[in-house]
Protein backbone atom coordinates (compact mmCIF):
# COMPACT_ATOMS: atom_id res chain seq x y z
CA UNK A 1 0.00 0.00 0.00
CA UNK A 2 1.14 3.46 -0.73
CA UNK A 3 1.93 5.73 1.97
CA UNK A 4 2.22 9.44 2.41
CA UNK A 5 6.23 8.83 2.79
CA UNK A 6 6.03 7.57 -0.76
CA UNK A 7 4.73 10.45 -2.31
CA UNK A 8 7.13 13.04 -0.03
CA UNK A 9 10.31 10.75 -1.04
CA UNK A 10 9.31 10.81 -4.69
CA UNK A 11 8.34 14.81 -4.68
CA UNK A 12 11.69 15.40 -3.03
CA UNK A 13 9.70 16.95 0.30
CA UNK A 14 9.07 16.40 3.65
CA UNK A 15 6.30 14.44 4.57
CA UNK A 16 4.70 17.74 6.38
CA UNK A 17 4.58 19.70 3.24
CA UNK A 18 2.35 16.61 1.61
CA UNK A 19 -0.06 16.91 4.51
CA UNK A 20 0.03 20.86 4.07
CA UNK A 21 -0.44 20.14 0.03
CA UNK A 22 -3.34 18.23 0.80
CA UNK A 23 -5.07 19.73 3.42
CA UNK A 24 -4.63 23.45 1.38
CA UNK A 25 -2.14 25.31 3.12
CA UNK A 26 -1.25 28.77 1.66
CA UNK A 27 2.63 28.11 2.21
CA UNK A 28 2.39 25.53 -0.20
CA UNK A 29 3.40 27.17 -3.41
CA UNK A 30 0.66 26.40 -6.72
CA UNK A 31 3.84 25.19 -8.49
CA UNK A 32 4.97 22.26 -5.24
CA UNK A 33 1.05 21.49 -4.96
CA UNK A 34 0.63 20.41 -8.22
CA UNK A 35 4.23 18.52 -8.43
CA UNK A 36 3.03 16.45 -5.39
CA UNK A 37 -0.86 15.33 -6.42
CA UNK A 38 0.79 14.61 -9.79
CA UNK A 39 2.72 12.38 -8.29
CA UNK A 40 0.03 11.08 -5.77
CA UNK A 41 -2.07 10.09 -8.80
CA UNK A 42 1.05 8.35 -10.69
CA UNK A 43 1.34 6.17 -7.45
CA UNK A 44 -2.33 6.34 -6.95
CA UNK A 45 -2.26 7.51 -3.60
CA UNK A 46 -5.46 8.76 -1.32
CA UNK A 47 -5.10 10.61 1.91
CA UNK A 48 -7.39 8.88 4.47
CA UNK A 49 -9.94 11.67 4.56
CA UNK A 50 -11.45 11.16 7.77
CA UNK A 51 -7.54 10.78 9.06
CA UNK A 52 -6.80 14.04 7.48
CA UNK A 53 -9.99 16.25 8.71
CA UNK A 54 -9.65 15.50 12.42
CA UNK A 55 -5.65 16.16 12.22
CA UNK A 56 -5.97 19.37 10.14
CA UNK A 57 -6.37 22.79 11.47
CA UNK A 58 -9.09 23.40 8.62
CA UNK A 59 -12.33 21.75 9.23
CA UNK A 60 -12.38 20.65 5.49
CA UNK A 61 -15.93 18.55 5.65
CA UNK A 62 -19.89 19.89 5.54
CA UNK A 63 -22.41 18.55 6.67
CA UNK A 64 -25.84 18.32 5.44
CA UNK A 65 -28.58 17.65 8.24
CA UNK A 66 -32.29 16.77 6.82
CA UNK A 67 -35.40 15.78 8.91
CA UNK A 68 -38.69 14.20 7.76
CA UNK A 69 -36.62 12.49 4.47
CA UNK A 70 -38.65 9.05 5.43
CA UNK A 71 -41.65 10.03 6.98
CA UNK A 72 -43.67 10.03 4.36
CA UNK A 73 -44.16 6.66 3.04
CA UNK A 74 -44.38 7.00 -0.78
CA UNK A 75 -43.10 10.33 -0.78
CA UNK A 76 -41.65 12.20 -3.52
CA UNK A 77 -38.32 12.99 -2.69
CA UNK A 78 -37.19 14.65 -5.71
CA UNK A 79 -37.11 18.04 -3.93
CA UNK A 80 -35.21 16.86 -1.17
CA UNK A 81 -32.54 14.89 -4.14
CA UNK A 82 -31.84 17.98 -6.38
CA UNK A 83 -31.44 19.95 -3.02
CA UNK A 84 -28.22 17.02 -2.24
CA UNK A 85 -27.07 17.43 -5.64
CA UNK A 86 -26.79 21.21 -4.93
CA UNK A 87 -25.13 20.83 -1.89
CA UNK A 88 -22.41 18.28 -3.19
CA UNK A 89 -21.94 19.93 -6.38
CA UNK A 90 -20.71 23.21 -4.44
CA UNK A 91 -18.69 20.81 -2.23
CA UNK A 92 -17.06 19.18 -5.23
CA UNK A 93 -15.97 22.98 -5.98
CA UNK A 94 -14.82 23.76 -2.95
CA UNK A 95 -13.31 20.66 -2.37
CA UNK A 96 -14.74 19.96 0.64
CA UNK A 97 -15.91 16.45 2.03
CA UNK A 98 -19.90 16.39 2.73
CA UNK A 99 -21.43 14.47 5.28
CA UNK A 100 -25.16 13.78 5.14
CA UNK A 101 -27.47 13.07 8.41
CA UNK A 102 -30.95 12.02 7.97
CA UNK A 103 -33.51 12.54 11.04
CA UNK A 104 -36.36 12.35 12.81
CA UNK A 105 -38.57 13.02 15.27
CA UNK A 106 -37.10 10.03 16.87
CA UNK A 107 -33.49 10.48 16.52
CA UNK A 108 -33.54 14.20 17.08
CA UNK A 109 -34.22 13.05 21.04
CA UNK A 110 -31.25 10.77 20.86
CA UNK A 111 -28.37 13.14 19.11
CA UNK A 112 -27.82 16.77 18.73
CA UNK A 113 -26.75 17.95 15.71
CA UNK A 114 -24.15 19.99 17.31
CA UNK A 115 -22.76 16.24 18.85
CA UNK A 116 -23.19 15.02 15.40
CA UNK A 117 -21.11 17.53 14.03
CA UNK A 118 -18.52 17.86 16.55
CA UNK A 119 -18.12 13.78 16.23
CA UNK A 120 -17.38 14.62 12.67
CA UNK A 121 -15.18 17.51 13.01
CA UNK A 122 -16.98 19.16 10.82
CA UNK A 123 -16.72 22.54 10.03
CA UNK A 124 -20.61 23.57 9.38
CA UNK A 125 -23.89 22.65 8.47
CA UNK A 126 -26.29 22.85 5.98
CA UNK A 127 -30.13 22.29 7.86
CA UNK A 128 -33.50 21.51 5.94
CA UNK A 129 -36.30 20.01 6.84
CA UNK A 130 -35.38 21.03 10.64
CA UNK A 131 -38.44 22.37 13.19
CA UNK A 132 -37.46 25.59 14.58
CA UNK A 133 -39.55 24.89 17.74
CA UNK A 134 -36.75 22.05 18.03
CA UNK A 135 -34.38 21.92 21.19
CA UNK A 136 -31.25 20.49 19.07
CA UNK A 137 -31.57 23.60 16.42
CA UNK A 138 -31.23 25.98 18.84
CA UNK A 139 -28.67 24.53 20.62
CA UNK A 140 -26.77 24.14 17.20
CA UNK A 141 -27.51 28.40 16.57
CA UNK A 142 -25.71 28.95 19.95
CA UNK A 143 -22.69 27.22 18.80
CA UNK A 144 -20.33 28.74 16.99
CA UNK A 145 -20.30 26.10 14.19
CA UNK A 146 -21.51 27.93 10.99
CA UNK A 147 -24.84 26.94 9.71
CA UNK A 148 -26.98 27.83 6.51
CA UNK A 149 -30.64 27.36 7.21
CA UNK A 150 -32.58 26.89 3.98
CA UNK A 151 -36.34 27.55 3.55
CA UNK A 152 -36.21 29.01 7.65
CA UNK A 153 -35.08 32.81 8.96
CA UNK A 154 -34.07 32.96 12.65
CA UNK A 155 -34.34 35.98 15.06
CA UNK A 156 -31.24 35.05 16.03
CA UNK A 157 -28.00 37.38 15.46
CA UNK A 158 -25.17 35.30 15.68
CA UNK A 159 -22.92 35.74 12.66
CA UNK A 160 -22.14 32.53 11.49
CA UNK A 161 -25.81 32.39 10.38
CA UNK A 162 -27.02 32.58 7.11
CA UNK A 163 -30.13 31.47 5.13
CA UNK A 164 -31.27 30.18 1.10
CA UNK A 165 -34.84 29.95 0.58
CA UNK A 166 -37.31 31.29 -2.15
CA UNK A 167 -39.29 33.70 -1.33
CA UNK A 168 -42.10 32.00 0.09
CA UNK A 169 -44.32 35.09 0.35
CA UNK A 170 -43.85 36.64 -2.81
CA UNK A 171 -44.49 33.36 -4.79
CA UNK A 172 -48.06 32.52 -3.24
CA UNK A 173 -48.48 36.04 -3.40
CA UNK A 174 -47.88 35.38 -7.08
CA UNK A 175 -49.91 31.84 -6.82
CA UNK A 176 -53.13 33.45 -5.45
CA UNK A 177 -52.80 36.45 -7.67
CA UNK A 178 -53.15 34.23 -10.76
CA UNK A 179 -56.51 32.60 -9.28
CA UNK A 180 -57.60 35.97 -8.16
CA UNK A 181 -56.99 37.10 -12.22
CA UNK A 182 -58.98 34.07 -13.13
CA UNK A 183 -61.61 35.52 -10.96
CA UNK A 184 -61.82 32.98 -8.35
CA UNK A 185 -62.81 34.19 -5.04
CA UNK A 186 -64.15 31.01 -3.52
CA UNK A 187 -60.70 29.78 -2.57
CA UNK A 188 -59.37 27.14 0.21
CA UNK A 189 -55.87 27.43 1.36
CA UNK A 190 -54.64 23.48 1.65
CA UNK A 191 -51.87 24.49 4.04
CA UNK A 192 -48.71 22.72 5.61
CA UNK A 193 -47.83 22.54 9.40
CA UNK A 194 -49.19 25.24 11.53
CA UNK A 195 -45.15 25.62 13.28
CA UNK A 196 -43.55 25.51 9.23
CA UNK A 197 -41.81 28.62 8.78
CA UNK A 198 -42.65 28.39 4.76
CA UNK A 199 -46.40 28.12 6.18
CA UNK A 200 -46.17 30.87 8.07
CA UNK A 201 -44.54 32.76 4.94
CA UNK A 202 -47.50 31.34 2.25
CA UNK A 203 -49.99 32.74 4.81
CA UNK A 204 -48.57 35.96 3.86
CA UNK A 205 -48.36 35.99 0.94
CA UNK A 206 -51.99 34.84 -0.06
CA UNK A 207 -53.31 37.58 2.35
CA UNK A 208 -51.20 40.34 0.11
CA UNK A 209 -52.87 38.87 -2.91
CA UNK A 210 -55.77 39.05 -1.16
CA UNK A 211 -55.80 42.60 0.36
CA UNK A 212 -55.00 44.07 -3.03
CA UNK A 213 -58.26 42.63 -4.40
CA UNK A 214 -60.30 44.13 -1.48
CA UNK A 215 -60.44 40.64 0.22
CA UNK A 216 -60.00 39.07 3.72
CA UNK A 217 -58.66 35.95 3.98
CA UNK A 218 -61.21 34.04 6.81
CA UNK A 219 -59.48 31.04 8.73
CA UNK A 220 -61.97 28.50 8.00
CA UNK A 221 -60.87 29.06 4.87
CA UNK A 222 -57.50 27.28 5.92
CA UNK A 223 -56.99 23.57 5.99
CA UNK A 224 -53.74 22.44 7.56
CA UNK A 225 -52.69 18.89 6.26
CA UNK A 226 -49.05 18.75 6.78
CA UNK A 227 -47.44 18.60 3.92
CA UNK A 228 -49.31 15.20 3.27
CA UNK A 229 -50.88 13.81 0.54
CA UNK A 230 -52.99 11.47 2.17
CA UNK A 231 -54.00 14.30 4.87
CA UNK A 232 -54.76 16.81 2.06
CA UNK A 233 -56.75 14.05 0.84
CA UNK A 234 -59.24 13.12 3.69
CA UNK A 235 -59.38 17.35 4.29
CA UNK A 236 -60.50 18.02 0.99
CA UNK A 237 -62.86 14.88 1.03
CA UNK A 238 -64.46 16.37 4.39
CA UNK A 239 -64.73 19.87 2.80
CA UNK A 240 -66.11 18.86 -0.10
CA UNK A 241 -69.01 17.09 2.16
CA UNK A 242 -70.35 19.99 3.16
CA UNK A 243 -69.02 22.88 0.68
CA UNK A 244 -67.69 23.36 -2.85
CA UNK A 245 -65.29 26.24 -3.56
CA UNK A 246 -64.25 26.71 -7.08
CA UNK A 247 -60.32 26.58 -6.10
CA UNK A 248 -57.98 24.62 -3.95
CA UNK A 249 -54.29 26.40 -3.28
CA UNK A 250 -52.13 24.05 -2.18
CA UNK A 251 -48.82 24.97 -0.54
CA UNK A 252 -47.27 21.77 -1.77
CA UNK A 253 -47.81 19.65 -4.93
CA UNK A 254 -47.94 16.59 -2.66
CA UNK A 255 -50.80 17.71 -1.36
CA UNK A 256 -51.98 19.11 -4.51
CA UNK A 257 -52.24 15.57 -5.68
CA UNK A 258 -54.54 14.37 -2.52
CA UNK A 259 -56.90 17.15 -3.72
CA UNK A 260 -57.03 16.05 -7.40
CA UNK A 261 -57.89 12.22 -5.63
CA UNK A 262 -60.57 13.72 -3.32
CA UNK A 263 -61.99 15.85 -6.01
CA UNK A 264 -62.68 13.17 -8.81
CA UNK A 265 -63.63 10.89 -6.14
CA UNK A 266 -66.84 13.64 -5.24
CA UNK A 267 -67.62 13.24 -9.34
CA UNK A 268 -66.48 16.44 -10.05
CA UNK A 269 -64.15 17.62 -12.81
CA UNK A 270 -60.58 19.73 -12.93
CA UNK A 271 -61.23 22.84 -13.57
CA UNK A 272 -64.39 22.66 -15.15
CA UNK A 273 -65.89 22.56 -11.56
CA UNK A 274 -63.13 23.29 -9.21
CA UNK A 275 -59.60 24.27 -10.04
CA UNK A 276 -56.34 23.26 -8.44
CA UNK A 277 -53.26 25.20 -8.23
CA UNK A 278 -50.21 23.63 -6.48
CA UNK A 279 -46.42 25.10 -4.94
CA UNK A 280 -42.83 23.91 -5.80
CA UNK A 281 -42.85 22.07 -9.49
CA UNK A 282 -42.18 18.63 -8.45
CA UNK A 283 -41.93 16.47 -12.27
CA UNK A 284 -44.61 14.77 -11.49
CA UNK A 285 -46.81 17.80 -11.80
CA UNK A 286 -46.55 17.90 -15.16
CA UNK A 287 -48.17 14.71 -15.84
CA UNK A 288 -51.17 14.93 -13.67
CA UNK A 289 -54.41 15.06 -15.29
CA UNK A 290 -54.92 18.03 -16.18
CA UNK A 291 -51.23 19.32 -15.80
CA UNK A 292 -50.75 20.93 -12.85
CA UNK A 293 -50.53 24.74 -12.09
CA UNK A 294 -47.71 25.06 -9.84
CA UNK A 295 -44.60 27.60 -8.58
CA UNK A 296 -41.44 25.94 -9.45
CA UNK A 297 -38.90 26.06 -6.94
CA UNK A 298 -35.10 25.55 -8.01
CA UNK A 299 -34.14 23.32 -5.33
CA UNK A 300 -30.48 22.46 -7.25
CA UNK A 301 -29.66 25.88 -6.85
CA UNK A 302 -31.26 26.61 -3.28
CA UNK A 303 -28.47 23.52 -2.11
CA UNK A 304 -25.53 25.12 -3.97
CA UNK A 305 -26.05 28.56 -2.52
CA UNK A 306 -26.51 26.80 0.99
CA UNK A 307 -23.05 25.01 0.92
CA UNK A 308 -21.30 27.84 -0.82
CA UNK A 309 -22.86 30.45 1.60
CA UNK A 310 -21.76 27.59 4.56
CA UNK A 311 -18.07 27.90 3.13
CA UNK A 312 -18.16 31.45 3.15
CA UNK A 313 -18.86 31.45 6.89
CA UNK A 314 -16.76 28.93 7.66
CA UNK A 315 -13.72 31.12 5.86
CA UNK A 316 -15.19 34.46 7.66
CA UNK A 317 -15.28 35.94 4.55
CA UNK A 318 -17.72 38.94 4.04
CA UNK A 319 -20.63 38.50 1.66
CA UNK A 320 -24.86 37.72 1.79
CA UNK A 321 -26.15 35.96 4.92
CA UNK A 322 -29.49 35.51 3.35
CA UNK A 323 -30.17 34.81 -0.16
CA UNK A 324 -33.18 34.29 -2.21
CA UNK A 325 -33.56 31.89 -5.37
CA UNK A 326 -35.52 32.43 -8.13
CA UNK A 327 -38.96 30.99 -8.64
CA UNK A 328 -41.42 30.55 -11.48
CA UNK A 329 -44.98 30.49 -11.81
CA UNK A 330 -46.14 27.63 -14.50
CA UNK A 331 -49.36 28.10 -16.12
CA UNK A 332 -50.86 24.83 -16.90
CA UNK A 333 -54.52 23.47 -17.22
CA UNK A 334 -55.45 22.98 -13.54
CA UNK A 335 -57.43 26.41 -13.27
CA UNK A 336 -60.06 27.81 -15.11
CA UNK A 337 -60.59 31.33 -15.98
CA UNK A 338 -64.31 31.86 -14.50
CA UNK A 339 -66.46 34.75 -15.84
CA UNK A 340 -66.94 37.87 -14.09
Amino acid sequence: MVTIRDVAKKAGVSIGVVSKAFNNYPDVSEKTRKRIFDIARELNYSPNLVARNLSSKRQMTIGMITSGFFNSEGKDNSNSFDLFKGVYTAAEQIQYELAIFLTDSLKQKQKSYAQFCRERNIGGAVLQGIRIDDPYFRELLDTNIPCVLVDVITDNENDLIGNVSTNNIEASREITSHLLECNHREIVIIAGKKEAFVNTERIAGVQLAFKTYGLELHEEDILHAHFSEEEAYEVTKKYLGEKQPTAFLCFSDLMALGVMKAVKEAGLNIPENISVIGFDGLPISEYTLPPLTTVRQDFFEIGKQSALMLHQLMENKSGEKSKYVRHKLIVRDSVKILPK
